[in-house]
């Protein structure tokens, strides 16, 4: 079987998620958080474990042991994150300001923060993976495990922006990503068959 068609579609997803995060964030520096910039960040995180999964996919052979162990931890984080971005940018956007204070107490408070350090551990783990493995471009790679994390720190924290230009510095690392992985997956997605 050749993974060369999953690639390809999480690299579009990377596209997708990159778009997603820089255009909203490029306008968002000027006109602040919106109806509208809230509602493509929150659809666009779906793209992320796709997106994610075609990296790994893009570099698995020399990942080794601690590229699969930083994918997975990685995933589930990412996985969390996303459903967090859903909510607090479709949802929780949406409700009155006492509301959503008291929404976001006990529990839920317990689970969004173990939620953010998941994907925070995953992003520097996986950052650390393309690091090492030297298959797709430096600067994207350490990118990675400099801005995913950041992001999550700043996701907790009023709109600024700083944080606008973290989002659009993440879309150039996901769009970078996922062109390299587009161009260059055609040979390497049957050798990682034949080792599964």
């Amino acid at each position: 079987m050749n993974l060369t068609w999953m690639v390809r579609f999480g690299a579009i997803c990377g596209v997708v998620l990159g778009l997603s995060l820089g255009v909203p964030g490029a306008v968002e520096a000027v006109t602040g958080e919106t109806i509208l910039t809230s509602f493509v960040i929150g659809l666009g995180a779906a793209c992320g474990p796709p997106a994610v999964t075609a990296i790994y996919l893009g570099h698995a052979q020399a990942a080794g042991r601690f590229g699969a162990v930083a994918y997975a931890v990685n995933l589930i984080g990412l996985t969390l994150f996303a459903g967090l971005a859903f909510a607090l940018n479709l949802v929780v956007f949406y409700l009155d300001k006492p509301v959503a204070e008291e929404l976001l107490t006990g529990p839920t408070k317990a689970a969004l923060g173990l939620s953010v350090l998941v994907f925070i551990v995953g992003s520097i783990l996986f950052g650390i993976s393309l690091i090492r493995a030297r298959v797709l471009p430096a600067v994207p790679s350490w990118t990675y495990v400099i801005v995913f994390p950041l992001l999550a720190v700043l996701a907790s924290l009023p709109d600024s922006v700083f944080t606008s230009a973290m989002h659009v510095v993440a879309a150039g690392c996901l769009i970078w990503l996922s062109a390299a992985l587009w161009s260059s997956h055609e040979v390497a997605a049957p050798e990682l068959v034949s080792t599964v």
